[in-house]
C-alpha cells in the first residue's frame, strides 16, 4: 500500500512540476490586442491641452481660467515668469494678434492628486515685426481640483533650430546607432 501511495505521489508531483514549468497562456482579450498606443491618461490630458490651446487661439479668457489654477506660475522659454492673472491680462490685451499655439502630450505621470504632463509645442507668434514658429518641449504640473485638473505650473524650453543642412537626415537613409561621448565627434 505504501508503494502505491508513494508511486501516486511521485506521478502527481511530476505532473504538477511540469504544469508549473509550462503554464498555459491566458487568452488575450480583443480590446487588449488592439490597444491604442496612447494611454487613457494621455488622451485625457491631451483634451486639457487642446482646451488650453483653443483658449489661447480664440482669446477666450473664461476658457483659459478653467485650465489654469489660481496659483498658476508660468516659466516661458525666454525665462519670463508670469502668474495666472498676468497670463489672462496678456490674453485680453493681446498685442500679438497672430499668436497661435498647438500642444501635443507625450507622457503623463500620475502621482495621486498631482499629474505631470510632458510634450511638445509649436507657438506661432510675432517677435518685433517678424513672424516666428517657436518649437519646443513643455512640462505642465496639474492638480486635481473640483473633479477636474488645473495646471499649477508650466515650463517651456525652446528647441534649437538646426540650420546646418549636413545634420539633416536624408529621406530613406538609415541613421546608425549612436552612443554619446563614444566614437566620432
Amino acid at each position: 500500500m505504501t508503494r502505491l501511495v508513494a508511486g501516486f505521489s511521485v506521478i502527481l508531483l511530476s505532473f504538477c512540476s511540469a504544469v508549473a514549468q509550462n503554464p498555459a497562456q491566458a487568452p488575450v482579450a480583443p480590446q487588449q490586442a488592439a490597444a491604442s498606443a496612447e494611454s487613457p491618461a494621455i488622451l485625457e490630458f491631451q483634451k486639457i491641452e487642446d482646451a488650453w490651446s483653443n483658449a489661447i487661439n480664440a482669446r477666450d479668457q473664461y476658457a483659459l481660467e478653467l485650465v489654469l489654477s489660481p496659483q498658476f506660475v508660468d516659466i516661458s522659454a525666454q525665462g519670463d515668469i508670469t502668474t495666472r492673472n498676468q497670463q489672462l491680462a496678456q490674453l485680453i490685451t493681446g498685442e500679438d494678434k497672430t499668436l497661435h499655439l498647438e500642444q501635443k502630450v507625450i507622457t503623463v505621470r500620475m502621482m495621486g492628486d498631482i499629474a505631470v504632463a510632458n510634450g511638445t509645442y509649436v507657438m506661432h507668434h510675432k517677435v518685433g515685426s517678424a513672424q516666428v514658429d517657436e518649437k519646443g518641449v513643455f512640462t505642465h504640473v496639474f492638480e486635481r481640483a473640483h473633479g477636474g485638473w488645473m495646471c499649477s505650473t508650466s515650463q517651456r524650453t525652446r528647441l534649437p533650430e538646426d540650420t546646418n543642412p549636413k545634420h539633416k537626415k536624408p529621406t530613406g537613409e538609415e541613421v546608425p546607432f549612436h552612443i554619446p561621448f563614444i566614437g566620432k565627434g
